[in-house]
């Protein structure tokens, strides 16, 4: 049976890498930060230079068959820059903020984000979502499955071919599977 091993670089940087799962034929280039519990599905990629920050307490989830182009900022915790004084102290002085943004991210299968787009904490992509470089996603935006997403802050742009999408999924799941790939 041939089995895709992730390729994840030596030149990254996990907080918490005890948190950190990758599915098989996954990929994480250079220079990306994760400083939350982080869910890489297979055959996914991660292009260089993201941050997917939050914290031990937050959650950041890739679906399957998804990608994260160049440059791209996942937040899942952020300071309120209008309410709340933005600055670092010390954890054992704790909570004075009082409007901290925060929530999980997740993408679901067959989603991908455009280089140097920003997601704000507590979004959920649906299945099938793509949202266009230079994007800013705004906390708990609302989002519906298979559609195009571009702009700032971002709106929907039009549906995308869902049937085409998955009839290559079909096509690349069957060729794995001729392969002997069996986990897909």
């Amino acid at each position: 049976m041939m089995r895709h091993e992730p390729i994840v670089s030596q030149n990254i940087r996990l907080r918490h890498p005890q948190h950190f799962e990758i599915g098989i034929g996954s990929i994480i280039d250079d220079f990306c930060y994760f400083s939350t519990r982080v869910t890489v599905g297979k055959y996914c990629h991660i292009a260089s230079c993201c941050t997917i920050a939050g914290g031990i307490e937050r959650t950041f989830a890739l679906g399957d068959f998804s990608s994260l182009s160049s440059g791209i900022r996942v937040w899942c915790r952020s300071d309120d820059f209008v309410t709340d004084i933005v600055t670092i102290f010390p954890p054992d002085f704790g909570q004075i903020k009082e409007h901290v943004i925060e929530g999980d991210v997740r993408l679901e299968r067959l989603t991908a984000v455009g280089a140097n787009s920003v997601i704000m904490p507590c979004n959920h992509i649906p299945e099938g979502t793509v949202i266009g470089a230079l994007s800013f996603v705004p906390p708990e935006f609302n989002f519906s499955p298979w559609t195009v997403y571009a702009g700032v802050p971002i709106k929907p742009l039009k549906p995308r071919d869902r049937d085409s999408v998955l009839r290559q999924l079909e096509v690349l799941e069957n060729k794995m599977a001729a392969h002997g790939q069996r986990d897909v």
